[in-house]
């Protein structure tokens, strides 16, 4: 797997400097936000490596005990869960560069929603990015705004909660970020959904929307 990893590596980042100079592109332009990336896919492909051979011994382990230890089966799921979500993660890397769409477009990916394991309490996560080579820095905030069921009433509850409605989470990035935030309701509260809303700095209304329900 490794080699083959390695191997479509090469080939993107040869194919992406031959459109930069196709384009007329300087790389000195934006040369430490490309180290920064090339150093992500090559720590993320070594991630990817190590966590390979993790599962497989767990594996073995988990053949050889018969299914006895319910721990490591638990360690099992999560290394696995942990090791695509890894390759998710390289496999956007190395395509990110030829990212279609209007220079600087907001893109909201792999959104998610999931129970966390606190009763009531709840994990989205998603990756933004911009589309394009010369992109400038974003800089605005975002909202979740979640509908949940809650003694028979559907109500609708902002984060971050401010009484003006106006209340964001922070945003600055100028290629991509990965984002995590936990969310907390009443623990007979039943979640629906959760829409993801992107602003631009001192605007009042959403540049992006995108919702996501329940897994």
């Amino acid at each position: 797997m490794l080699p083959f990893v390695l191997a479509a590596m090469a080939l993107v980042w040869f194919a992406y400097n031959s459109g930069l100079e196709f384009a007329g592109f300087h790389r000195g332009e934006t040369q430490r936000e490309l180290d920064e990336l090339h150093s992500r896919v090559a720590k993320l492909t070594d991630e990817n490596a190590q966590l390979n051979s993790k599962v497989l011994k767990l594996q073995q382990e988990v053949q050889i005990e018969q299914g006895s230890s319910q721990e490591t089966s638990r360690q099992l799921k999560e290394m696995s869960e942990d090791n695509a979500r890894l390759q998710e993660d390289l496999n956007f890397f190395q395509n990110l560069t030829a990212t279609r769409g209007k220079e600087g477009e907001l893109s909201i990916l792999r959104l998610s929603l999931e129970h966390d394991k606190i009763p009531g309490e709840y994990r989205v996560r998603m990756l933004l990015a911009q589309s394009g080579q010369r992109v400038k820095e974003f800089t605005g905030g975002y909202q979740l705004v979640a509908t949940f069921v809650q003694n028979g009433r559907k109500i609708t509850q902002q984060f971050p909660f401010e009484q003006s409605g106006h209340g964001q989470f922070s945003l600055n990035f100028k290629y991509y970020q990965n984002l995590e935030q936990n969310i907390r309701f009443p623990a007979d509260a039943q979640l629906q959904n959760v829409q993801v809303r992107l602003f631009k700095q001192d605007a009042r209304e959403p540049s992006v929307r995108q919702s996501v329900n329940l897994s």
